[in-house]
């Protein structure tokens, strides 16, 4: 470890002054106030559709433009591979005959 970070870590409260690792302070009162602080499944569930009603939905023609795009690139690629993979094949094979 250098000095940089060395210096970042004890700023951040990770080493103290001498480079010995800093004591860890979860007590049980920590723990028993992060239990408090869980949200139930109700609570959770009604985030959730908070935070989906906030994305941004490609509209249906996007959904078709994007989906046809992506079939094209998929045969082109699946064809370009096939086609490779058979010419090399018969020209391996060709080598091998003579």
């Amino acid at each position: 470890m250098n000095r940089e970070q060395k210096r970042m870590m004890q700023r951040q409260g990770q080493v103290g002054a001498d480079g010995t690792p800093a004591p860890r302070r979860a007590s049980t009162q920590d723990v028993q106030r992060r239990r408090r602080q869980r949200t139930g499944p109700r609570q959770f569930f009604r985030e959730i559709r908070e935070e989906m009603r906030q994305v941004s939905w490609p509209t249906r023609p996007e959904v078709i433009n994007y989906t046809l795009i992506v079939f094209f690139v998929l045969v082109f690629m699946t064809s370009l591979i096939f086609g490779l993979g058979y010419g090399f094949s018969k020209f391996v094979t060709f080598l091998f005959q003579k």
